[in-house]
């Protein structure tokens, strides 16, 4: 497999394409961002439940299943263009909608529902598109430039969303995130149009046909399941920031971004292929591991350090993808990544739902704790499972995979 490591940031700027894809791609984290906590803001103060907060923030991924089993052929059988344009506007809708005066909390949860189920699309779009404008072997470094960003955005949409809920308003955020998506949607349309990756219109049967293939793959159903569980279960704890200090959210998600960019720069760009391709396990146990002291309640200037140095361990993710996309037919590859966004983002909305259940019976810093220990465990159990008769070692390779 060849090292993208060699391959700079501003090689990927000089590929035709690669801007309008990565800036429109900014603009929806920048919205997504300043959105997402706006509305569990607006949520928690109307109803003080830590439950329904995290539902309100992370409960679009909830739909996200239901996308994979529907629509998801639509990753490499619809025009780029159009798709990622259409996408941006109808987010861009639905989130002026939230801001909308007096709307109850339950037509909330139903819009940001919506809002997961047409989204279920974008990611397979956005990666397969990736993958057609830098090659498999341009994927890794175009993938580790977009978490950078995708970490700083955040980082400046969870410091600057949190200053403008106390200052101004969530409904005003809220049309503030409306009005980025709208950008978002006239970036993609600077596009070049291209043709879909494959042939014939989407359809359930044929998603259902590519999940079946994708999914029967032992290699492939390992790494799908190492992408989804144990980092949606770490989500799950990053859900109750809000209600764990609804002052010091914002400032916690900045830091779990800040480690998040962290982990995405050493893996993608400092770590030669023969060292990374042998840290996903390890970065799995990083991403829970500090955690599980948050039942003691630690200063907040202690837990913001220990988010920041747990959030390095996302970088677990560009190694399992990396894998996952040298096992993965070219004409899957949308759909591929689309089934791997989906699935993490569905898992990711189950434990911030599970996450919120245990901090309603205990308490935030309790359902913490707990979520990481789960996910420790799950990563374990995983990587004894995929060593079994693996000749490459499977999650915990003793050498590097051979593309194939």
């Amino acid at each position: 497999m060849p090292d993208t490591r060699r391959r700079s940031y501003a090689d990927l700027f000089r590929t035709p394409e690669f801007s309008p894809l990565f800036l429109s791609s900014s603009a929806n984290i920048a919205a997504q961002t300043l959105s997402g906590l706006a509305l569990a803001t607006l949520v928690f103060r109307a109803t003080d439940s830590p439950l329904l907060s995290a539902l309100s923030m992370f409960g679009p991924a909830l739909a996200q299943v239901l996308g994979a089993t529907l629509f998801l052929s639509g990753a490499d059988r619809l025009a780029p263009r159009t798709t990622l344009a259409g996408l941006s506007l109808a987010f861009a809708a639905a989130t002026a909608a939230l801001a909308l005066p007096g709307l109850p909390v339950w037509a909330m949860l139903v819009i940001v529902l919506a809002e997961g189920l047409i989204a279920s699309l974008g990611g397979g779009v956005r990666w397969g598109l990736l993958t057609e404008i830098l090659s498999k072997d341009g994927y890794l470094a175009g993938r580790s430039l977009f978490n950078m960003t995708s970490g700083l955005m955040q980082i400046a949409g969870y410091a600057t969303g949190g200053l403008l809920v106390v200052l101004l308003s969530p409904r005003l955020c809220l049309l503030l995130a409306a009005g980025l998506y709208g950008t978002a949607a006239a970036l993609a349309l600077r596009l070049t149009r291209r043709p879909p990756r494959a042939a014939g219109r989407p359809s359930v049967r044929a998603t259902w046909r590519a999940n079946s293939l994708l999914w029967s793959a032992r290699p492939r159903r390992h790494l799908y399941l190492a992408l989804w569980v144990p980092n949606g279960l770490v989500v799950g704890c990053e859900s109750l920031f809000v209600s764990y200090d609804p002052r010091a959210a914002g400032t916690l998600f900045a830091c779990a971004a800040l480690g998040m960019l962290a982990g995405d720069v050493t893996v993608g760009r400092l770590l030669p292929a023969r060292i990374r391709t042998r840290l996903g396990v390890p970065l799995l146990v990083l991403l829970a591991a500090p955690y599980l002291v948050l039942f003691l309640r630690p200063p907040l200037a202690l837990t913001a350090v220990l988010v920041a140095v747990a959030s390095v361990g996302f970088g677990a993710s560009l190694v399992q993808q990396e894998r996952l996309v040298a096992r993965t037919p070219e004409d899957l590859s949308g759909h591929a990544l689309g089934l791997h966004s989906a699935g993490m983002l569905t898992t990711q909305g189950l434990a911030a739902v599970l996450a919120g259940t245990v901090a309603q019976v205990s308490s935030p810093a309790t359902a913490m704790s707990v979520m990481a220990a789960g996910s420790l465990a799950v990563t374990l159990a995983l990587t004894v499972a995929s060593r079994r008769d693996a000749s490459d070692g499977g999650l915990l390779p003793t050498r590097v995979a051979r593309a194939g």
